[in-house]
């Protein structure tokens, strides 16, 4: 396996040294420094959620989840065209990470008197990471073009984020609104366009993310033993028990995304043409990865509450914050799997289902038998997708291997073999 740990080719843009386009590398370590700003971040979520479980509460972390992704999801875009393994780039990550902490600190006054501080901190962010991206290709480049006409509409949607950090509510919040549809719109015309896209540091970096997000799964689940020590009445057997639960649904999630799907996209990436390719990327990853980390997250809201009461009846809200977690999670990766192979998750669609089954109906029973019911779900559905896919690919190598006397490598979320055999959207091969 080539090495990827740095750029091998550079082409200096500016003083910014912009590795070969076909060459791909991995995230480096100022990358992960950046995210730590979103550990805080998310936790700030998790704890909204927790103290505001009303519909209009969910809401709000669901916006402001949303203008998260903005500047997370440009500097993933702009490390990609770049590559942070230059000095310019990393001072520029290092600001942007200063700028995240007040940017994180105000996410559970950002529709109060913490408006100002959330709006201003995340427009720099956002800013720096448009305004490196441009700078990033040579003036003559076609990925220049499409760089600069992408920047143009976001300078509106930061402008609009700024005006709403200004203002009270509702104009604030139809403010913020307006600039994440001002944003979409600006990542739709994109896809017009022509991007240097690395599917390797594709899928690093949001492997990193869910990451992040599963480790507010942890802290939740950590929660109640710091409480019960603090108060020197040790950890309860049932809190235990929940605390197992807590983690294997982790584990569980961890699993449902890490062993599949995160390299079959980035092998599925790699084959496409280029500018099939940047499409690919806006789908699967700055589109659909939005629900699937906001999943992860609701979910950690509801395990912090079964933790603490693992007896309890489970409120409705934390079931509904259970049920949509799983359902954008399961959901996000079956529509992933449809945009990069055509073909369904089909045990993930019925997992979905039977977690609605499980709970949804208003019966009285504690937090702790629904969480064990959801890891007993979830097992099982990736069980039956591991003997499926694994069928499949025996089935291919039964018919592949007597005519070449070679298999197909390991089995994947595709169905076929060579990902590059996969017809693209404009209806060429993958490889083409």
């Amino acid at each position: 396996m080539a090495d990827r740990s740095r750029p091998r080719r550079k082409l200096s843009v500016r003083g910014i040294d912009v590795p070969d386009a076909e060459h791909d590398f991995a995230a480096h370590p100022v990358e992960l420094f950046f995210d730590l700003a979103f550990v805080f971040a998310f936790a700030q979520l998790v704890g909204k959620l927790i103290h505001d479980p009303t519909p209009s509460g969910v809401a709000e972390s669901a916006l402001l989840f949303l203008l998260l992704w903005l500047p997370w999801s440009q500097f993933t875009w702009t490390a990609n065209a770049t590559s942070a393994h230059g000095r310019p780039v990393q001072l520029v990550f290092l600001v942007a990470t200063a700028a995240s902490v007040p940017m994180a600190a105000s996410i559970s006054t950002a529709f109060g008197p913490g408006g100002p501080a959330f709006a201003v901190s995340l427009v720099v962010i956002y800013g720096m990471g448009l305004v490196l991206l441009v700078l990033g290709y040579d003036d003559e480049s076609a990925e220049f073009g499409s760089a600069v006409r992408y920047a143009v509409p976001n300078v509106v949607s930061m402008v609009l984020l700024l005006a709403g950090g200004l203002v009270d509510d509702p104009v604030r919040t139809a403010l913020w609104v307006a600039a994440l549809l001002v944003f979409l719109f600006a990542t739709i015309k994109a896809g017009e366009g022509d991007w240097v896209v690395r599917p390797a540091h594709f899928a690093e970096r949001h492997g990193l993310i869910i990451i992040v997000a599963l480790g507010e799964v942890i802290v939740a689940i950590a929660t109640p033993v710091v409480a019960g020590l603090e108060e020197g009445a040790g950890v309860a057997g049932q809190t235990l028990v929940s605390l197992a639960a807590a983690g294997a649904f982790a584990g569980l999630l961890w699993f449902g995304y890490f062993d599949r799907p995160q390299r079959d996209f980035e092998r599925r990436a790699a084959a496409l043409p280029a500018r099939e390719r940047g499409r690919f990327a806006r789908d699967v990853y700055t589109y659909i990865h939005a629900p699937i980390t906001a999943g992860i997250i609701l979910a950690a809201a509801a395990l912090e509450e079964i933790t603490l009461h693992p007896a309890d009846v489970l409120p409705a809200e934390f079931r509904w914050m259970l049920f949509i977690g799983l359902t954008f999670y399961l959901g996000g990766i079956e529509l992933a799997v449809s945009r990069a192979f055509r073909r369904q998750a089909i045990e993930r669609m019925v997992a979905a289902v039977v977690v609605a089954a499980i709970l949804l109906p208003p019966l009285d029973v504690s937090g702790l038998t629904l969480l064990i019911a959801v890891d007993v779900a979830l097992l099982l559905m990736l069980v039956v997708e591991h003997l499926r896919l694994e069928r499949e690919a025996a089935l291919r190598t039964a018919e592949v291997a007597p005519a070449t006397g070679i298999g197909p490598g390991p089995s994947g979320l595709s169905g076929v073999t060579d990902a590059a055999a996969i017809p693209s959207s404009d209806g060429t091969a993958g490889g083409a």
